[in-house]
């Protein structure tokens, strides 16, 4: 049973092309080719990437973010109360005004101090600034590495000026030591992307990120083990320089650079149209449903490979509709407004039971979040 799975799943007719087999591809003293067991270098790179995340973002960005004055609270802490904390708990965390209603008359409190408490309650279970912060001073921070160590490697390549090298005497491709780990970083890196997913920042297009990190490592894995490496490593280079900006725009902003985060997007904007609307097309689709065609033929993993390509240029067009909206809107009233892909959180509660300056502190609150646009698009 497992012998007759391992060759359905092995075939070699739906992994290469015809006459091309696995023994052919077997690394020798030589000549290295990607094998299936590095699998274990990208789970090792990918816990130790994990390792060297968490030691970054509370030894060195964290205390970055505190001495900058970035928020370490979700907002205002609540009053302790027993009896709110319980329904909070156990009943409903978001009451109806018929329940605010009742929980006023058992405390003798007014229906907007008990919706107060309930709003500050929550956003105590929100992700702060400075987790924002760090997460974000995390991603921008290795985006930037790899971005440099790819753009430094990548010229020397033929293939890098000329895509229809990528599938000359394919697949008998060589892979180099400076491939294999620019490989071996982005790959670890993506999943570890998704064993913290859901510790990270929670977005509303979470769904969307979870389709973008899956297809990611499919991409990745399934091209290595195919020595897709040459058109695959084009695509790395082609995704990150434009995170680089959107990254380093939501840091500037949680450190109170506004203007220059807003720079930042614009920068964004521009790149990530520029490379994953117009250049992944043009480069990389074409490539690899033209050149491929003529040079290779086609098989099974390729139309696989294909499809795949496609869903992450889907969600390319997807996302740069979300940025064009925020421009209009930016346009139209004259500021960046929060967009569709905000994090799931609600507005900080400034209003203050204790003294008179509502309206004032809720005007802050007002300038604030339109400020924090930038850093909340993800």
């Amino acid at each position: 049973m497992a012998g007759g799975l391992s060759a359905y799943v092995f075939n070699e007719r739906f992994w290469f092309p015809a006459n091309v087999t696995w023994a052919d591809l077997r690394s020798t003293e030589d000549v290295r080719y990607p094998q299936i067991e590095d699998v274990k270098y990208v789970a090792m790179l990918a816990i130790a990437l994990v390792i060297i995340r968490l030691c970054l973002e509370r030894l060195i960005f964290s205390p970055i973010g505190v001495a900058m004055g970035i928020r370490v609270t979700s907002g205002y802490k609540p009053v302790s109360n027993l009896i709110l904390e319980k329904a909070f708990l156990s009943v409903t965390r978001n009451p109806d005004h018929k329940r605010l209603e009742g929980l006023g008359k058992q405390l003798d409190w007014s229906v907007r101090r008990v919706e107060r408490w309930f709003r500050r309650r929550r956003n105590q279970e929100r992700p702060s600034p400075l987790k924002k912060f760090t997460e974000n001073s995390w991603r921008c921070a290795f985006y930037t590495f790899v971005f440099l160590y790819g753009i430094y490697y990548h010229p020397q390549e033929d293939w890098f000026w000329s895509s229809q090298i990528c599938w000359l005497n394919f697949p008998y491709h060589p892979l180099t030591t400076p491939l294999f780990n620019y490989y071996l970083l982005e790959w670890s890196f993506y999943i570890s992307l998704l064993l913290s997913l859901f510790t990270d920042v929670r977005r509303k297009d979470f769904v969307a990120n979870v389709i973008h990190h899956i297809a990611t490592v499919l991409l990745i894995s399934f091209s290595y083990i195919c020595n897709f490496t040459r058109i695959g490593s084009l695509v790395m280079v082609i995704h990150d320089i434009s995170d680089i900006f959107l990254e380093g725009a939501k840091v500037a902003n949680y450190a109170g650079f506004v203007i220059f985060a807003h720079i930042l997007f614009v920068c964004f904007g521009v790149v990530f149209f520029l490379t994953r609307v117009l250049l992944f097309p043009y480069w990389i689709l074409s490539s690899i449903i033209i050149d491929s065609h003529m040079l290779i033929g086609a098989y099974p993993s390729k139309y696989f490979f294909t499809a795949l390509l496609c869903t992450l240029y889907a969600l390319h067009l997807y996302w740069f509709s979300i940025i064009l909206s925020m421009v209009y809107t930016g346009l139209t009233n004259g500021k960046l407004e929060n967009d569709s892909r905000s994090d799931v959180a609600e507005d900080t509660d400034l209003e203050s039971s204790e003294d008179g300056k509502s309206a004032k502190k809720n005007g802050a609150k007002t300038n604030s979040t339109h400020g924090n646009s930038v850093a909340n698009h993800h």
